[in-house]
């Protein structure tokens, strides 16, 4: 059985955000490189039409390359009210040179005139682990709750500000990293990752 502590993954994304979520929520026994740190490894163009998709995509690519554990992380916002957006062009919600500041003013624009339980959502995540070429396996996880009218928050990333997940009152961006990697979509599909790799006989 291989240890935790000697797990090693390389995480596809340059989004500081994500690395610094799983490495925070797989802990302190786990080695965890990105793209920044790979800049012989390639960021692939999110082309698919699902975050699985997405996903298997940029794992594919960089396990290609890459001898070891491959992670890639889809994730986004699905807005009942929008049809299911910004969903997997959450981060191009404004435009492909959008930042995150301006999807989220978008995103406040589009839902104006919306109101109450009518601004239903749900954050996303599924990753796709890979070696040697292949995506072994895929986890996911999602956390409904509702869009705020405003931010509010200085913690997290993304759409955090405007999050406030089921059976609160504040924003993600208003949790403290515990609180929301305990209820995330994103510490969802991490738990259930970590579950597999620490297994007696992952396959590889």
């Amino acid at each position: 059985m291989t240890e935790v502590s000697k797990q090693r993954l390389l995480l596809a994304t340059r989004n500081a955000g994500k690395t610094r979520e799983v490495r925070e929520i797989l802990g302190a026994g786990w080695e965890v490189e990105d793209l920044a740190a790979r800049l012989d490894l390639p960021e692939v163009e999110e082309t698919g039409e699902t975050f699985e998709e997405n996903a298997k995509l940029k794992a594919l690519a960089a396990s290609a390359l890459y001898d070891g554990w491959v992670l890639a992380d889809d994730s986004g916002l699905e807005v009942d009210a929008l049809g299911g957006a910004p969903g997997v062009r959450s981060a191009r919600f404004a435009g492909e040179d959008a930042d995150m500041a301006a999807n989220r003013a978008l995103l406040r624009e589009k839902l104006g005139e919306v109101r109450g339980r009518e601004r239903r959502g749900r954050f996303r995540c599924v990753l796709a682990l890979a070696r040697n070429g292949e995506v072994v396996r895929t986890f996911s996880g999602a956390v409904e709750g509702l869009i705020a009218p405003a931010e509010r928050g200085a913690g997290g990333f993304g759409y955090d500000p405007l999050f406030v997940p089921e059976g609160s009152c504040r924003t993600f961006a208003e949790f403290t990293p515990r609180e929301k990697h305990a209820c995330s979509h994103r510490g969802r599909a991490l738990a259930a990752l970590v579950v597999y790799l620490t297994a007696d006989e992952p396959a590889a």
